[in-house]
């Protein structure tokens, strides 16, 4: 743990009335972990949950809690049966102040998407609630799981990119820099001013070294092609002149020859409600290895039940039975789409 935190902001007054969901039923359970975020009703989060403590006979479960209340989320932690939660939007960085310690992670992304508990600092001390940021895991193990070791010999000190100015943008930088050493990391938006708020975050952060925003196609002619790359943004078509150069910039930096043989790897974060994305498409026709972004899903996912278990690894059988159940979603999703 990095960062010690103060105490959580005064509550304010809601601009208007909202009265949570009731707490669910836990009475069944040894143990009870919860996706806080609001709306989350169409989360694969928990299938993926469910399958790991079958495979390891656990009598745990994992359930959604949609409340846009932040109040009624952290009531549900004083649960002696809670283990941990996962945090979407719109509370992944409002819930920060509430948190005792934060991960080095979680404080240079900025943002978390997993709580779990840690002793308090005597005996008696009530477990502190601490924050971290599995996003970046699951960017880092969906890239190294899914490419070559020729491809991963050439990514350290070499460019990356991260097409896109969200949340998932920091982690992408963090997982691209932090672990996999990449030298350059380009930045492809549609808002320039976006990504400059992420290029400030991220050099208070110590992480703005190398990073870039390449926002015309004469500027992208003259970059070096870049060895792995994250795309985070929602497929559609450019209608906007700033979509349309952003689109072109990718288009430049896709085609361009490595120089070194085979392409390095895209990772395609938007996966549903279908994986086949034009970035997905424009990558697979440049000749680059493209990884869904359910991969990256699995492995944050994952790496969030290692943390709450406490445990150095989940083992192969939870690997294989999670790759088994979201091969069949995915064969699933694409017949329904026929």
């Amino acid at each position: 743990m990095s960062q010690h935190l103060g105490h959580p902001p005064n509550a304010q007054t809601a601009v208007e009335p909202y009265t949570p969901p009731p707490a669910p039923s836990t009475a069944h359970l040894d143990g009870v972990s919860y996706l806080f975020g609001y709306p989350i009703a169409h989360s694969l989060s928990p299938l993926l949950h469910s399958t790991v403590y079958s495979t390891l006979g656990l009598n745990y479960e994992y359930k959604l809690y949609e409340s846009r209340s932040i109040e009624s989320c952290l009531a549900l932690t004083k649960s002696p049966k809670f283990y941990g939660a996962a945090v979407t939007m719109p509370h992944k960085v409002a819930i920060i102040p509430y948190l005792s310690q934060l991960t080095p992670a979680g404080t240079a992304i900025g943002a978390v998407n997993t709580i779990f508990l840690r002793p308090g600092p005597t005996a008696s001390s009530p477990p502190q609630l601490c924050g971290t940021n599995t996003d970046c895991i699951g960017i880092r193990e969906a890239i190294l799981q899914n490419t070559s070791p020729a491809q991963r010999a050439l990514i350290p000190g070499r460019p990356g990119m991260v097409i896109g100015g969200g949340g998932t943008c920091r982690a992408a930088v963090y997982a691209l820099k932090h672990f996999l050493g990449c030298g350059d990391v380009y930045l492809v938006n549609r808002d320039r001013a976006e990504v400059e708020a992420v290029m400030a975050d991220c050099r208070e952060k110590g992480l703005g070294q190398g990073l870039r925003y390449v926002g015309s196609v004469e500027e992208a002619r003259g970059l070096a092609s870049p060895r792995v790359v994250v795309s985070a943004i929602p497929d559609f078509e450019p209608s906007t002149e700033s979509e349309r150069v952003a689109r072109a910039v990718v288009e430049v930096l896709l085609g361009k020859e490595g120089g070194e043989g085979e392409k390095g790897a895209l990772l395609e974060m938007c996966y549903h409600p279908n994986p086949n994305t034009a970035i997905a498409r424009l990558a697979q026709r440049n000749g680059w290895t493209l990884i869904g972004g359910v991969e990256a899903m699995i492995w944050q996912g994952l790496e969030q039940d290692r943390i709450w278990l406490g445990r150095d690894e989940l083992g192969p059988a939870v690997v294989r039975d999670v790759r088994r159940v979201f091969g069949g979603e995915a064969k699933r999703e694409e017949k329904a789409r026929l």
